[in-house]
């Protein structure tokens, strides 16, 4: 469900929602999210100072503890 969820809110934040992809790998009770954008939107989903990543992480960590879960968001350039 996070995925999805994540995949919606970054799809809104850029120019380019075709190219978002997103990769799912769970290990040792914790989710990890690998975000590829396109180049000219990598800065939007950044943010400045980090700011919308930070957003992003915060999110992910509401969802993660109402779902029991611990998410973990990675950025690739």
């Amino acid at each position: 469900m996070a995925l999805q969820e994540l995949r919606t809110v970054i799809r809104l934040l850029v120019d380019e929602p075709r190219e978002v992809e997103i990769g799912e790998d769970s290990y040792a009770g914790t989710t990890s999210f690998e975000v590829r954008v396109a180049e000219e939107d990598l800065g939007k989903v950044i943010g400045r100072q980090g700011r919308t990543a930070r957003a992003l992480r915060t999110l992910l960590g509401g969802r993660g503890t109402k779902d029991g879960d611990v998410y973990e968001l990675k950025i690739l350039d």
